[in-house]
């Protein structure tokens, strides 16, 4: 590489304007760069979601899911297809190979829910295909009560059109909408007395709203056209329509005026509309949030008697995340300064090396925006990671070059030599870590679409250190140390001696490094692997849910009654209540329960979230039968989730049940389990009319109980300049089985009870059916501590695969800790193939197989310090802590590769030990200085706090501090043992030979 560093000596106005453009295109880039929370990365999953009110969990699986599964099973590429099918809801999930183009998946399965034929009622599916830019920038709540009814609908088309018309907005979808509806609801008494039945109000409206143009005449001796107009345009027009002679619809009938809500969303107790904004996929997540900002600003000046606010937005996370992402990267750098002062002791050298930095980021930012990466929190801790390491390989070029300066004149031949001699070893240590972060192109699915712009961020800045070290740093050396007076550096003499024992007694060394080994792998081995904790203490997630059977009232009662606790608290700023399923929800593939209640709180700042769960949680004796849960919001919607989940699966549905209960019962009693439930404890009564064929048609009798029991839309007309629809209600409202058996319908022999046609049976049924590839299947969750994720993951795997299953019966065990172990797996493999990788490089550098190994073991060395620091803090490994893991590969062999290089260069003129001693003692200092600064930017990163989501987390920092201090310390004294000991024989005949023309 030594070329490169006289092309910069040979052409010093062309690297001043290189310098220049760089610092400038940096600059331009940061503004330039597309900001968002997330790299936008595809999941291998489309959703087919479908609403369909009044229908039963039993109705939706046989009519709905059913029929979806069978349209569904033959789309290409699909690897798993599960769905559950609710009272009014049916959700199916398709998983894909990591390979299907997604885009073409969705489309396939578009097109085979189009062609089923879905019962009446049942609203289209709505399919979706997630991807991490769909996670909406901003919600916002629109309260509108200062406004009048009338007005309503009109305000609602223009408040979706003002945030649509915002420069990078996607989807605006609106919830919790109201729609104005007419109910006629019977008297049955009155009906009776005017010996009128039910049917006769079912064509009340018929031809009363019409405007028909009658043709063209000419009256008054002019041409015109004549129309004739009839409209019903108030409730008292209505009441007096007649239904018979001399008999109007107010005399057997009360008509009023209702508002239909889908779906309730309240804040802070008052029903309010929410407004979910989401950006287009290359839209800055920053611009887009600021000008919905803007826009809800504008709005509140503009219509009057609305209240808009936004209560969440990604972009002031992003731009959080960017501030102390920079935050760390400026304190990382000045740490370093501080490191390289202190050990070179001349504020000179000191600025020549840290200049690497704002050039190397100048750089890597140009190189991001040119790959089409965008600036996020996966991008930013690439660079908060590797801050510390931009600076290593200037460090040990300028450390050569002011050592050499302490004992020689200066000259540019000096300068150029001193880079020559390290030039080798730090383009070596820089590909080396290069090549860890490679095989993450490896890596299947969504898990590669995030780790590959950490990937190229920490490869561009690492390689653009590099060829700062090897053109810039040399340059301006020549011109900033031309004069400088320096004393003259010496090694430790105490180290030196040191290192000659431990040569002499290598086993002593050798022992206890591989003692502490054993120790480190058995301490993490037993130590209980956690979930990424990616939660938010800003923002809790609550939810109440009733039991299936609970009647809607009842639902809202209760959830009303805990919105109104959370509302007294004087730790919440606000509070987001929402029920039911609604189109815009289904249209994210949000469809839930309806007995499930959810809240999203805003914590004031500096509150005390665990002190709000515990309250929540104390609350639970208050409402009776239901399920309350509360917990720190996890922004990445179920990453981090820390449930393991067992499925049984079969045909015969007995067998299931049994399976399932052999399972619960052994998983109950196992430590930190929390809770274990299934899909089958949900029941819900369901009552059947089995009807007797001879007497009666079962489709006429399943028509008229429909129309006694459900609502009958008869209409519309235009109340306010709103058309307003006209439901007649159902005639009857039964509150017993008696009631349900005296049910009056019509058969050829006139008007009977339907219980003397049918037979009404009871049952007790799941409010929830869970299908697994077409087939049914029960779900056993069990929620589990998060700390001890991995323990119990293992002792739950262990306790199902011990069990005897019932024929035909299969046992799964999934959820968050197989997606761990799977997660720990893929990086185990990654780490392999980066090891090899690396090793190579050192082959290719070193000629030689033996050098090269010595240098690897390094690596298990770094496993000490690694499990000492997560021992000390008494933090979780998690997956990030496995991904620090693998940074270590490539950062910790460059100490080793420093020190093996100068050892080969001294052999020319040295025994083996000579050298070996010579080398450790000089390259001490880069050594240490590099380690340290590597370890002060990290710093940083250990005591901040993280982002929710983000791979650079406390634990990964842990991580590669202990393994880099460990490792760095042990290597200038291990690895040379090593090293010797490949070397044993020509090692001892060197010393052999010395000794005996010693004694000459």
């Amino acid at each position: 590489m030594q070329w490169i560093t006289k092309w910069a000596f040979n052409n010093k106005a062309a690297m001043k304007l290189v310098v220049l453009m760089a610092l400038a295109m940096g600059v331009i880039s940061y503004f330039r760069l597309p900001m968002e929370f997330l790299p936008e990365a595809d999941n291998p999953m489309v959703t087919v979601a479908a609403i369909g009110p009044g229908y039963d969990a039993k109705s939706m699986e046989t009519e709905v899911t059913n029929k979806l599964e069978d349209a569904l099973q033959f789309v290409k590429g699909k690897s798993l297809m599960t769905s559950s099918s609710g009272n009014g809801f049916s959700k199916i999930d398709l998983a894909f190979d990591s390979k299907t183009n997604m885009k073409e998946a969705k489309a396939e399965v578009e097109t085979a829910v189009r062609a089923v034929q879905l019962p009446e009622r049942v609203m289209a599916p709505y399919v979706v295909q997630f991807n991490t830019s769909m996670i909406p920038i901003s919600w916002v709540s629109v309260g509108l009560d200062g406004v009048n009814e009338a007005d309503r609908e009109q305000a609602e088309k223009e408040l979706i059109n003002a945030f649509k018309k915002v420069d990078g907005a996607g989807q605006v979808s609106l919830g919790g909408k109201s729609t104005p509806s007419i109910s006629i609801i019977p008297d049955k008494a009155k009906l009776e007395a005017k010996k009128l039945p039910y049917q006769t109000l079912m064509g009340v409206l018929q031809g009363r709203s019409v405007s028909a143009s009658i043709g063209e005449k000419t009256i008054d001796g002019a041409s015109g056209n004549i129309i004739v107009e009839a409209n019903v345009g108030d409730l008292d027009t209505l009441r007096k329509l007649p239904v018979a002679e001399g008999v109007a619809l107010g005399d057997v009938a009360e008509v009023k005026l209702e508002n239909q809500q889908e779906s309730i969303s309240s804040l802070n107790g008052k029903n309010v509309l929410m407004l979910t904004i989401s950006k287009t996929a290359n839209a800055n997540a920053v611009k887009v949030g600021d000008a919905v900002q803007d826009t809800v600003e504008r709005l509140n000046k503009d219509m009057k008697g609305v209240d808009i606010k936004v209560l969440s937005s990604t972009s002031e996370q992003v731009v959080h995340s960017v501030n102390s992402m920079l935050r760390e990267v400026l304190m990382g750098a000045l740490f370093a300064t501080i490191v390289i002062l202190l050990f070179m002791r001349n504020i000179r050298a000191t600025l020549v090396t840290i200049v690497s930095i704002p050039l190397s980021l100048g750089i890597t930012l140009y190189l991001l925006q040119m790959s089409g990466v965008t600036l996020n929190i996966i991008t930013l801790g690439g660079v908060a990671v590797a801050v510390g390491r931009l600076v290593d390989d200037s460090i040990v070029v300028i450390e050569n070059i002011y050592r050499r300066l302490q004992k020689e004149t200066f000259s540019v031949g000096l300068i150029v030599d001193a880079t020559k001699e390290v030039a080798t070893a730090i383009t070596s240590s820089t590909l080396v870590t290069v090549a860890v972060f490679l095989p993450m192109g490896l890596l299947r699915g969504s898990l590669q679409a995030f780790l590959l712009p950490f990937a190229l961020t920490v490869t561009y800045s690492l390689l653009s250190s590099l060829l700062v070290a090897l053109t810039v740093v040399p340059l301006l050396s020549a011109v900033l140390l031309r004069n400088t007076k320096m004393k003259e550096h010496e090694g430790s003499k105490r180290f030196s001696n040191f290192l000659g024992w431990c040569l002499a007694h290598k086993w002593v060394p050798l022992v206890i490094a591989v003692v502490l080994l054993i120790g480190s792998v058995g301490a993490y081995m037993s130590m209980p692997k956690g979930a990424i904790d990616s939660s938010n203490a800003a923002n809790l997630n609550i939810s109440l849910e009733y039991p299936s059977e609970t009647p809607h009232d009842a639902v809202v009662e209760g959830g009303r009654k805990l919105e109104a606790f959370l509302t007294k608290s004087s730790d919440i700023d606000w509070v987001l209540m929402q029920n039911g399923n609604s189109s815009d929800g289904a249209q994210y593939g949000e469809v839930s329960s309806p007995t499930l209640v959810t809240y999203l709180v805003q914590m004031k700042k500096g509150a005390d979230a665990e002190k709000v769960i515990a309250d929540v949680q104390g609350q639970r004796s208050a409402f009776k039968g239901a399920d309350l849960n509360a917990g720190a919001m996890d922004f990445m919607s179920g990453s981090g989730g820390t449930q393991v989940i067992v499925d049984v699966t079969g045909d015969d549905l007995d067998a299931i049940a049994n399976g399932a209960d052999q399972v619960v019962a052994a998983i109950k009693p196992v430590k930190d389990v929390l809770k274990v439930k299934t899909n089958q404890e949900e029941k819900k009564p369901v009552y059947t009319f089995q009807l007797d064929p001879s007497k009666s048609n079962g489709q006429e009798v399943a028509s008229q109980l429909q129309g006694l029991l459900n609502p009958i839309p008869l209409g519309s007309i235009t109340i306010d300049n709103r058309v307003t629809n006209v439901v007649l209600q159902p005639s009857a409202d039964p509150a017993s089985q008696a009631d349900l058996n005296g049910l009056t319908i019509m058969t050829a022999s006139g008007p009977v009870d339907v219980s003397s046609v049918a037979k009404l049976v009871k049952s007790e049924q799941a409010s929830v059916y869970y299908h697994k590839d077409g087939k049914p299947y029960v779900r056993v969750a069990v929620d589990v501590d998060p700390k001890q994720l991995s323990i119990v993951g293992k002792e739950i795997t262990k306790k199902v695969n011990a069990l005897k299953t019932p024929e035909g019966v299969t046992f799964t065990v999934g959820g968050a800790s197989a997606d761990q172990s799977s997660d720990f797996a893929d990086l185990g493999i990654i780490m392999l193939v980066a090891i090899g990788i690396v090793y190579l490089i050192m082959v290719l550098t070193f000629k030689t197989l033996r050098a090269p190994l010595a240098i690897m073991c390094s690596l298990p060395l770094a496993a000490i310090g690694a499990v000492v620091g997560l021992l000390v803090t008494g933090i979780s490994p998690d997956f990030t802590a496995v991904f620090g893991a693998l940074m270590l590969v490539g950062i910790v062999v460059t100490n080793a590769i420093v020190l093996i290089d100068r050892v080969k260069q001294n052999e020319q003129r040295m025994t083996i030990r000579e050298a070996l001693i010579e080398a450790a003692a000089t390259r001490a200092r880069p050594i240490l200085m590099t380690a340290i600064a590597t370890i002060s930017a990290m710093l940083p990163l250990v005591f901040g706090s993280t982002e929710g989501g983000s791979i650079v987390s406390q634990s990964l920092a842990i991580v590669v501090i202990g393994g880099l201090a460990a490792a760095t310390l042990l290597t200038l004294i291990i690895v040379p043992c090593i090293y010797e000991l490949f070397f044993f024989r020509k090692s001892k005949r060197q010393r052999v030979s010395a000794s005996v023309n010693h004694a000459a």
